[in-house]
């Protein structure tokens, strides 16, 4: 990325966070949408989309990938029946996020098993997962509370998941990136 498209890209993203996004609760939160690419205009020197090039949807080091994509709901079940994901496998794409849904047998805490991620994804994973601590979500515990995790530059592979207080019971899921 260029010097000047990086800044462009940093002022965007900085009027972006300025500019009535409005309280985002801890439970429901998102990654960014993507920017535009830009490019600097020779004689003034100022930022405009660059038309003939594809957006670019780069990642500066250190920030949430943006999502992209789908966002794919599961559920998150107990009842009679047991402990559960709904659907316990989630087949995305890199750029896709996951939202996680409440429904009953709260409260639960989806946590990544970072040791069997893709090694060069760990880090972003951790990244893209808003108000979390050592690939942990929040403690979800009230009816339809939600959590999103973005998918994004994330590598293909399998990215196994659990409900921390519901393990005993063999909660268990997966998110296969394609």
């Amino acid at each position: 990325m260029s010097f000047h498209r990086f800044l462009g890209a940093a002022a965007a993203i900085f009027v972006l966070a300025g500019c009535g996004r409005g309280e985002q609760s801890a439970a429901d939160s998102t990654a960014m949408m993507a920017l535009p690419s830009v490019s600097a205009l020779p004689e003034t020197g100022a930022m405009a989309p660059d038309a003939s090039a594809p957006a670019l949807i780069d990642v500066i080091p250190g920030t949430a990938a943006p999502i992209t994509g789908a966002i794919i709901e599961v559920k998150m079940i107990g009842d009679a029946k047991g402990f559960r994901f709904e659907p316990s496998h989630v087949t995305a794409k890199s750029g896709d996020a996951v939202k996680f849904v409440l429904i009953s047998g709260g409260p639960h805490e989806i946590a990544f098993d970072l040791d069997q991620v893709p090694s060069q994804s760990r880090s972003q994973l951790q990244i893209n997962m808003p108000n979390s601590t050592d690939g942990k979500s929040p403690l979800l515990s009230g009816a339809k509370e939600t959590w999103t995790v973005s998918l994004g530059a994330l590598k293909p592979g399998r990215y196994p998941f659990v409900s921390t207080p519901r393990l005993p019971q063999g909660m268990k899921g997966e998110i296969e990136i394609q």
